[in-house]
C-alpha cells in the first residue's frame, strides 16, 4: 500500500533520531502534470509525470545539512537519514541555523478558505488537446497570422511538512493552464507576441477562443515595428511587464541579501521607497491564487502583512536564519524543497492601484514609449542600477503612434520606485497584482 506522504515524512523523522539526529525536519511531496503541445496543426509533444519526493534536514547542534531522493523505501529512507546525520557531523556550524519554538508554529488552519484544489481533478490528454487546438485554431482565424504554437497543462502537487518540534501539516494545489504563441512576416520580418492565462479551477479558464484571438491580436499589432527615438523620455510599463518592478524591490528586500549587506535597499528600512500614497501588502490567504498557504517551510503561520505602508518600507522579507542574523524575528517567509534549507520568498502581492486606466496614463505621459514586453536583464544589486531590453510602442499625444523594438531602458531602481504613477488595471485572479505603471525621465537607448 502506498504510504501517505504524512506517513513518509513522519518516517524520515523516527529514521533522523535513530541516526543520531537532535532535530529534523521531514517534507514529502507527490505531484503530477500533463502537458499538450500543438504546432503546426500536428501534436507537437504530449507528456504526463508523476513522482514523489522525500527530504530531510538534519541538525547537530547548530550544524545541519540537507538530503532528498526519489525512492520512498524503508532502506532509502534509513540510508538517507544516516547519510544527513554524517554530512550534518562535518558541516560548518551556523549560529543561525534551528527549527522554529513551538510557540511560533502555526495551527487550527482552515484550508477549505483557501480553496486551492480543483475537485473536478485531472482532465484527460484528450480534453486538454481539444483546448490547445481550439486556442490555435482561434488565432489562425486572424488575416496575416502564420503559425500557431498552443498548449495546455495541468498539475496537481501536494506536500507535508513535519519537524521534530511537533509541527505537522500538509496541503496540496492544483493549476491549469492555456497558452499561445502567434508569428507573422518571415526573416527579420518576423513578429511574435503570445497570450496565457492559468487558473487553480479550471471553470475559471477564460475561454480558449479569447486567449487564441488575444495572441494573434497582440502580434499583429507588432508589425513594422522600428528602434525608437533615443534621448530621456517618460515610460509606461504594461501591466504584463509592471510586476517586474515590484519584483526587483521585493528581491532587493529580501533578508538574504540584506543579511549579506549587498542590496541597494540596505538602508533602506523606514524610510521612503515608493510615492507617498502607496502601499505594498503581502496576502498569503487569498483564495484560489496559486501562491497562497497556511503556513510557510518552517511551520510559521502566516498572516496579511504591509511591507510598505504610505510609501515607507516596514520590514525585511525573513525567515528564522535571516531574522537570526538580523536580530529580527522571521516574517513566515521560509519557502523550502526537498533538497535544500529554507530561504526567504514572498507569496501573494499587491501594490496600491490609482484612479484611472493605462489610456490615462498614456495620454498624460503625452511622448513616450509604452512596454509590453521585455528582454534580458542588468540589474545591480548592490547600487540598483536598472538597464533591461524593451518593446512595444511609441506615444505620441497620448495615443500609440507605432510599434517599437529592440531598445534599452535605463535608470536607477531608487529613484525609479520613487516616481511611479499607478493605473488601475491590475488583474485580480493573479498573484501579483500589479497595475500598468508611468515613470518618468528614463533614458531609452534606441535608432
Amino acid at each position: 500500500m502506498t504510504r501517505s506522504l504524512s506517513d513518509l515524512s513522519h518516517a524520515l523523522l523516527d529514521a533522523a533520531r535513530k541516526a543520531g539526529a537532535e532535530s529534523a525536519d521531514a517534507m514529502a511531496v507527490a505531484g503530477t502534470a500533463v502537458s499538450i503541445e500543438i504546432r503546426k496543426g500536428a501534436l507537437e509533444t504530449a507528456e504526463r509525470s508523476e513522482g514523489v519526493e522525500i527530504g530531510l534536514r538534519v541538525l547537530i547542534g547548530r550544524r545541519q545539512a540537507c538530503v532528498s531522493a526519489s525512492d520512498t523505501s524503508d532502506a532509502t529512507i534509513r540510508a538517507l537519514a544516516e547519510r544527513g546525520v554524517a554530512m550534518a557531523r562535518e558541516a560548518p556550524e551556523d549560529a543561525t541555523a534551528g527549527l522554529a519554538d513551538v510557540s511560533q508554529l502555526a495551527s487550527g488552519w482552515d484550508l477549505a478558505a483557501l480553496d486551492l484544489a480543483d475537485p473536478a481533478g485531472e482532465p484527460g490528454a484528450a480534453v486538454l488537446e481539444a483546448s490547445a487546438r481550439a486556442v490555435e485554431a482561434a488565432a489562425l482565424e486572424a488575416k496575416g497570422i502564420t503559425q500557431v504554437e498552443a498548449s495546455a497543462a495541468y498539475s496537481q502537487r501536494a506536500l507535508h511538512l513535519a519537524a521534530s518540534n511537533g509541527f505537522s501539516g500538509g496541503y496540496g494545489r492544483t493549476s491549469t493552464s492555456l497558452s499561445a504563441v502567434a508569428f507573422t512576416g518571415s526573416g527579420t520580418d518576423m513578429q511574435r507576441d503570445y497570450a496565457g492565462e492559468g487558473r487553480i479551477y479550471a471553470l475559471d479558464m477564460p475561454s480558449p477562443v479569447d486567449i487564441g484571438r488575444l495572441a494573434a491580436e497582440r502580434t499583429l499589432a507588432r508589425v513594422g515595428s522600428v528602434k525608437p527615438k533615443t534621448g530621456t523620455f517618460a515610460v509606461v510599463y504594461d501591466e504584463r511587464v509592471a510586476a517586474s518592478l515590484v519584483g526587483h524591490l521585493l528581491s532587493a528586500i529580501n533578508g538574504s541579501s540584506i543579511a549579506r549587506g549587498s542590496s541597494w535597499a540596505r538602508d533602506l528600512l523606514g524610510k521612503q521607497v515608493l510615492p507617498a500614497g502607496l502601499s505594498l501588502v503581502e496576502d498569503p490567504h487569498r483564495a484560489r491564487i496559486g501562491s497562497s498557504r497556511p503556513f510557510d517551510g518552517e511551520g510559521l503561520a502566516t498572516k496579511r502583512r504591509e511591507i510598505v505602508v504610505d510609501g515607507v518600507l516596514t520590514g525585511w522579507v525573513l525567515d528564522l536564519a535571516t531574522g537570526r542574523k538580523l536580530g529580527m524575528a522571521s516574517t513566515a517567509n521560509a519557502s523550502r524543497g526537498t533538497s535544500a534549507p529554507p530561504s526567504p520568498s514572498t507569496t501573494n502581492i499587491d501594490l496600491t492601484q490609482g484612479s484611472v486606466g493605462r489610456d490615462d496614463l498614456l495620454k498624460q505621459m503625452g511622448t513616450g514609449l509604452l512596454v509590453t514586453s521585455m528582454i534580458g536583464s542588468t540589474i545591480n544589486p548592490t547600487t540598483g542600477d536598472y538597464s533591461r531590453g524593451a518593446s512595444g510602442f511609441w506615444v505620441e499625444n497620448g495615443q500609440l503612434a507605432y510599434p517599437v523594438h529592440e531598445c534599452t531602458i535605463a535608470g536607477n531602481l531608487k529613484d525609479m520606485l520613487l516616481r511611479i504613477v499607478p493605473a488601475n488595471d491590475a488583474r485580480p485572479h493573479l498573484s501579483t497584482r500589479v497595475p500598468s505603471i508611468l515613470i518618468d525621465g528614463m533614458t531609452l537607448a534606441g535608432a
